[in-house]
């Protein structure tokens, strides 16, 4: 039996990260929660303050003989800009930064890799933290599978199905059955 992995990863708004790594085959699970913050079990309406100092984070649980720790970064940063510091498009604050939180030295290889590959692919500096994974605080309840279940709200609609539709035509290879 193969032992499953770990990968904690922030870009930006935790809705429209965790509704594309649902899809990818290979990742058995993906939570929503808060990292790298000072506060312990912080809820989502003091995340929203931006001075808790938590990023929204996915952690992703996934079988690597499926799919490797480098192809989620680079499914990462084709789904989120990793150039823009503290912001995703409209949502701006700590919260929404970009970073990448390892969980072993060749995951910090690995994540150092694709960082320097993805410089050449974007315009400007990636801006991307990475840093030793911290305490993992998982979201509250309807935070989780938000947009498969509020596909019509309003949000989810306007900016997590663009990113959807947009790693199901570039990763359509690569999506659960």
């Amino acid at each position: 039996m193969t032992q499953l992995q770990t990968a904690t990863l922030g870009g930006g708004c935790f809705w429209c990260t965790e509704a594309v790594f649902q899809q990818i085959r290979g990742v058995l699970k993906v939570e929503s929660g808060y990292s790298g913050g000072s506060v312990p079990n912080p809820t989502y309406e003091q995340i929203c303050t931006g001075r808790t100092g938590h990023a929204e984070v996915v952690r992703l649980s996934f079988d690597p003989t499926i799919i490797g720790y480098r192809e989620l970064l680079e499914i990462f940063f084709t789904i989120h800009d990793p150039t823009t510091l503290n912001r995703q498009g409209n949502d701006t604050g700590t919260q929404y930064r970009s970073v990448i939180y390892f969980h072993d030295e060749q995951q910090k290889t690995i994540a150092r890799e694709v960082i320097k590959a993805m410089a050449l692919v974007w315009d400007g500096p990636i801006v991307t933290e990475l840093t030793q994974a911290p305490i993992f605080y998982i979201a509250e309840d309807y935070h989780q599978n938000y947009f498969r279940q509020h596909p019509d709200q309003g949000y989810c609609s306007i900016v997590v199905a663009p990113k959807v539709a947009k790693a199901r035509k570039l990763f359509a290879g690569k999506l659960a059955g």
